[in-house]
């Protein structure tokens, strides 16, 4: 018999009231992040080589090398380099027989003494030339988001996926595609409206209602999910209550997908019906994750409510910290939420595209007086090395004074360079080092590909800039990429060529891979290998995922960019997909990386 959780006794949380803002936080300790292996992978980069490639880890001694191992059809492991591995953590095998299979790992040298080897990675006998990894799933519905943790502790990442039926449903895999558990969304994710969507839908137009990662710090990922009447967990117990509106936040087991524990979504605008949800995490106390909310819900006059909370889960009960609510504020939102740490303080801030909440859930600035409004897309970066802190960039929705993008501080929301002409409807905005002759990183929309910290134009005709779509770490050198609509890219500013023509690297259609949310990957990140990036698709039948992951060697050695605060934050958050950025600058000419004031959880 099918167990069944009540809520009746949750009729109390309606009374609740918003938490106040609690006092600043205050950093404590290191931030407790992933104890992540090696990640080693391997690809057929040609007819005769395989490119293998490992994490370098955040807190891996300075001067630390490897050597590489190669086990042919289950014999014994021989090392393949006759030198300890200094550069690049990648290594260009030619000499496998690859009609056979061929197992890789890697073991660490420290002090000039061979530590123990990680996990080992396998490629099949006769495996295609091809910069993929193919992932099993069962067969199943559409899917447009992708989300990865450590669900079992083992230090590499596995996978949980949506699935867009009717009702939805959420999946579970191991990283080499073992189906672990499935949640039913039930009934009230049938109305899959991208506006006002069911209090349990998810990854509709903004909202995802979903993230992973590890709250607690045990060692192994939670999944974070916002739930309604008629949720079934992967335990089978089904989450009830008598009213489809109200909404709760839940934290499932990452192994099981069991209910671990839930708290109320509070009830200030419930008369306008369930809310829409972007979920991710933020460091808010600089040590410790919490689950933060971006929510909103439409009133009978056609505007929104907007609501923010986050939650703290300690391993057992799962705590609201605060809610923030915007009301009268002029506090301009968009489709993205960013958390990092914008003023170098050591605590998270969450990030809007017009407005900025401190740890502590108060409105830390907003530039709604400055003359921003909503817009699509904007970003956050160290994207001018000679000046102190991060920088954004955002653009515009018919902004009434003409506004169609902006530069400004991230610590204070001041306004560094603008540029007008509009109003109109700018869709697309993008930030990247793409050009090395020029300092810093670039910033274009569709008015021009300008350099971020000299407000130059880099390319003077604005037909020959990159679309403005996602970055992607992919080839041998620091300057990015480009992923868009299934093709990653390169623009080359000596020879640039018209947006839609731009030199191509990879055709993802070539490999089976269809496109998902507006024409995009389910996830980019850095999920295996060096600090290179992966992009991940589904085939057409959706039972299988395919990690597209670099098969270019690179000389250039950078601590996997999952262990950088800033970027590991925004692997969680989805929303219209954008961009990660690291809190460092990542580009031509840049400077080694600190090392990143982590520790590892057990």
């Amino acid at each position: 018999m099918r167990m069944r959780i009540t809520a009746t006794v949750l009729a109390v949380c309606a009374t609740l009231t918003v938490a106040a803002a609690s006092p600043a936080p205050t950093v404590k300790a290191a931030r407790v992040m992933e104890n992540l292996g090696r990640g080693v992978v391997a690809v057929r980069s040609s007819s005769t080589q395989v490119l293998v490639s490992w994490r370098l880890l955040g807190l891996d001694p300075e001067g630390i090398g490897f050597n590489v191992y190669r086990s042919t059809a289950g014999g014994a492991y021989v090392k393949l380099n006759s030198g300890v591995l200094t550069g690049g953590t990648n290594y260009t095998d030619s000499t496998a027989d690859l009609t056979r299979a061929n197992s890789y790992r890697v073991t660490p040298v420290v002090g000039g003494q061979e530590q123990a080897p990680g996990g080992a990675f396998t490629l099949s006998a006769g495996h295609a030339v091809e910069p993929v990894v193919r992932v099993p799933l069962r067969p199943g519905g559409a899917v447009k988001f992708v989300w990865v943790g450590d669900l079992d502790g083992d230090g590499e990442y596995d996978y949980v996926v949506d699935r867009q039926t009717s009702p939805q449903k959420l999946e579970a895999y191991s990283g080499d595609g073992d189906f672990l558990w499935e949640v039913d969304l039930g009934p009230n994710s049938l109305n899959q409206d991208n506006i006002e969507p069911g209090s349990s839908a998810i990854d509709l137009g903004h909202w995802d209602g979903v993230t992973v990662y590890d709250f607690d710090s045990d060692g192994r990922a939670e999944v974070a999910l916002r739930i309604a009447d008629g949720v079934r967990f992967g335990d089978g117990t089904t989450w009830t209550h008598e009213n489809d509106a109200r909404q709760f936040m839940a934290v499932l087991d990452g192994r099981t997908g069991a209910l671990r524990n839930w708290s109320a979504v509070p009830t200030t605008y419930l008369a306008d019906g369930p809310m829409g949800a972007r979920l991710g995490v933020a460091y808010l106390n600089g040590t410790t994750p919490s689950l933060v909310a971006y929510m909103k819900n439409r009133r009978d006059d056609g505007a929104f409510n907007l609501m923010m909370g986050a939650w703290k889960f300690d391993g057992d009960s799962l705590d609201r910290q605060w809610t923030w609510q915007r009301e009268g504020q002029d506090a301009p939102d968009g489709h993205n939420t960013r958390a990092l740490d914008v003023d170098g303080d050591g605590t998270d801030e969450i990030a809007e595209i017009g407005f900025v909440l401190g740890g502590n859930g108060s409105l830390r600035y907003s530039m709604g007086p400055k003359g921003i409004v909503h817009g699509d897309r904007f970003h956050i970066a160290d994207m001018d090395p000679s000046r102190p802190g991060l920088e954004g960039y955002g653009v515009q929705q018919d902004n009434p004074s003409g506004l169609l993008e902006y530069y400004y501080d991230a610590a204070n929301g001041n306004v560094i360079w603008r540029h007008g002409g509009g109003p109109g409807d700018v869709g697309r905005g993008m930030a990247g080092d793409v050009d090395p002759r020029l300092p810093g990183m670039e910033v274009w929309s569709f008015s021009g590909l300008y350099n971020a910290p000299t407000n130059r134009l880099a390319e003077p005709d604005a037909s020959l800039r990159p679309w403005p779509q996602l970055g992607l770490w992919w080839d041998g050198d620091l300057t990015v990429e480009l992923l868009n609509d299934g093709k990653i890219e390169k623009w080359d500013p000596a020879r640039p060529t018209p947006s839609g023509s731009l030199p191509r690297l990879v055709s993802t259609w070539n490999h089976g891979a269809v496109k998902a949310a507006q024409g995009g990957p389910t996830l980019v990140g850095d999920l295996f290998g060096d600090w290179r990036e992966e992009a991940v698709y589904t085939n057409a039948s959706y039972d299988e995922l395919i990690v597209f992951t670099t098969n270019q060697p690179t000389p250039h050695r950078l601590y996997t960019l999952a262990h950088n605060p800033a970027y590991r934050n925004a692997m969680t958050f989805k929303g219209y997909m954008q961009s990660h950025h690291v809190d460092y600058f990542l580009g031509a000419g840049m400077a080694a990386p600190r090392r990143p004031d982590i520790t590892y959880a057990p």
